[in-house]
């Protein structure tokens, strides 16, 4: 019980900072998103998701330039990403329900459940989950970037009907399969580091 209470102590210590707001901001945002895209509200959607995910690209900013990095920050971080990118294949799978294409946002969905049980095992061994490598964050980028531009010109899209602009099945086909390649890759990515804990672990008993 004592380590528990440390831990906790250690993870909460110094977690006031400007990132770990913006990484609450973002958590708040993704069920702002998800209710305004299901409700066809389809351009504030697209803006609130947008900025949430600048919210990602200024947090990691802030943290590194002011030394704001935390252990709690670490966790949180992942966290509004998982949900983020969970809550857009959500949508996704329901607006490409009648193609195939389903399947392959399925994916992301599985990746997210592997990472989570990974997760879990690492907690109940009293260990801290892997933080996001370079190929981690280079994949959930490409992600958002993609995900998002699909859910604005895709068949049916945000923008489609203002642009008078709407993304072939096939170039959806190949920018969901990029999306998945490096989601893949930064999964694999994460192998080393779980092995290395399970292994230090296992050393010290």
């Amino acid at each position: 019980m004592s380590n528990f209470k440390s831990n906790v102590k250690d993870l909460f210590s110094g977690c006031l900072t400007v990132p770990n707001f913006l990484s609450v901001i973002r958590i708040l945002l993704i069920p702002v998103f998800a209710v305004l895209f299901l409700q066809e509200h389809y351009i504030i959607a697209i803006a609130v998701i947008i900025f949430a995910e600048l919210t990602d690209l200024f947090d990691g900013m802030i943290a590194r330039r002011f030394n704001q990095v935390s252990a709690l920050g670490k966790i949180l971080d992942p966290i509004a990403d998982k949900l983020s990118q969970i809550s857009i294949v959500v949508v996704l799978i329901i607006k490409y329900w009648d193609n195939a294409i389903k399947y392959l946002f399925m994916f992301f969905i599985i990746k997210e459940i592997v990472m989570l049980i990974g997760g879990a095992l690492l907690i109940s061994k009293g260990l801290r989950p892997v933080a996001a490598e370079m190929w981690g964050k280079i994949a959930t980028t490409v992600f958002c970037i993609v995900m998002i531009f699909v859910l604005a010109f895709g068949e049916g899209g945000a923008l489609c009907d203002i642009t008078g602009f709407t993304l072939p099945n096939a170039v959806t086909w190949a920018l969901a399969a990029v999306s998945a390649i490096c989601t893949f890759g930064s999964l694999l990515g994460y192998i080393p580091g779980f092995v290395r804990q399970i292994k230090e672990k296992k050393e010290d008993k």
